[in-house]
């Protein structure tokens, strides 16, 4: 890895072609635990027509504050830096996978 590389900033990844699932979430949140393994499916079904990000919000405090995130887990969709669906609580996969669908190309 060459010095000059940048690492990619938050605002770079939403601002992409592709939609951007961001799953702000905590460690010690049961709801969100129960989220990840439909995030996961959701990355092997949907392949690379969607980025999934998943945002610490005790680690990330500014992305939380800039978001007003109030209640974990809460999930955003990005298309080209510009939020087009947001939900709190456990989503369905089925839900997630026709937002995609949606969103992508």
């Amino acid at each position: 890895m060459s010095q000059t590389q940048q690492k990619e900033t938050f605002q770079d990844i939403i601002r992409g072609d592709k939609p951007v699932l961001v799953d702000f979430f905590a460690e010690w949140c049961g709801p969100c635990k129960m989220m990840a393994p439909t995030l996961k499916q959701l990355a092997e079904r949907a392949g690379d027509k969607v980025r999934i990000v998943k945002v610490d919000i005790d680690r990330s405090r500014s992305a939380a504050n800039q978001y007003q995130i109030q209640s974990v887990p809460t999930l955003i969709l990005f298309h080209k830096g510009k939020i087009v669906w947001r939900q709190s609580g456990v989503q369905p996969l089925h839900k997630l996978e026709a937002l995609v669908k949606q969103h992508a190309g």
